[in-house]
């Protein structure tokens, strides 16, 4: 339970989130505004008292994950693939995983933002579309490498990037074509809402003694960081 996390580790902890969070920029803040990222305040006033999250549990049958069951803090990220943060945040967890090994699991959930990104909700599709083909990350992360974001792919370009990650292109189009995935975008929406998220990224880390942390928006790695090993640590 939550409870169990030590006070002294936990003051510590919400001390290194607190002061990642007022670091971020005036532009950050900005972004926020427009839907990018949650502001630094939430992120504030849930890191001191670490609130228990109603987060779907992390289900390796149907979830997207990077990393292994063992793996001792997890991050699940709610993301929209037009959203400019989220692409930016994408690299930062790249970062991470490639740092920390077996360390950290990623989870990739999705969370578009219609108002914004009319587009998002069928590159979601066109992802999960990619996973019937096991190549899930590899057509999100070349997905994020070549959109523009803020609305801005050509939907045609959804096949070409099926095809650039060595997926069978008919079955791929055949698969978005039917809409079979919408629901389960629609779905992990509404998990997002649940958790907690107003705006994408919004990431839920998963640490000891079922500690769950809010991360809201595209912060940098060297905020991040300081927070996985102070989990890591008390592991």
């Amino acid at each position: 339970m939550v409870e169990k996390y030590s006070i002294p580790s936990a003051i510590v902890l919400a001390g290194v989130i607190i002061a990642g969070a007022i670091v971020m920029t005036r532009s950050s803040v900005r972004s926020a505004q427009q839907g990018g990222a949650v502001s630094p305040s939430a992120s504030i006033a849930s890191a001191t008292a670490f609130p228990k999250i109603a987060l779907r549990p992390v289900d390796g049958a149907r979830d997207h994950i990077r990393g292994t069951s063992d793996a001792r803090v997890t991050l699940v990220e709610y993301s929209d693939l037009e959203c400019p943060f989220c692409k930016q945040f994408h690299v930062t967890l790249q970062q991470a995983f490639q740092e920390y090994g077996g360390k950290i699991r990623w989870v990739y959930r999705h969370f578009p933002l219609d108002t914004l990104h009319p587009k998002a909700r069928k590159e979601a599709e066109a992802s999960e579309c990619a996973g019937e083909q096991g190549k899930f990350w590899e057509y999100a992360d070349r997905l994020f490498e070549v959109t523009p974001s803020n609305n801005g792919l050509d939907p045609a370009q959804l096949p070409v990037i099926a095809r650039d990650v060595g997926l069978d292109v008919a079955g791929f189009e055949t698969c978005l074509k039917s809409g079979k995935h919408a629901q389960r975008i629609q779905e992990d929406l509404a998990d997002a809402e649940k958790a907690g998220g107003q705006g994408t990224p919004y990431t839920v880390i998963l640490g000891p003694n079922d500690l769950t942390i809010p991360f809201s928006g595209a912060q940098p790695y060297e905020n991040l960081k300081p927070v996985l090993d102070k989990l890591l640590a008390e592991s």
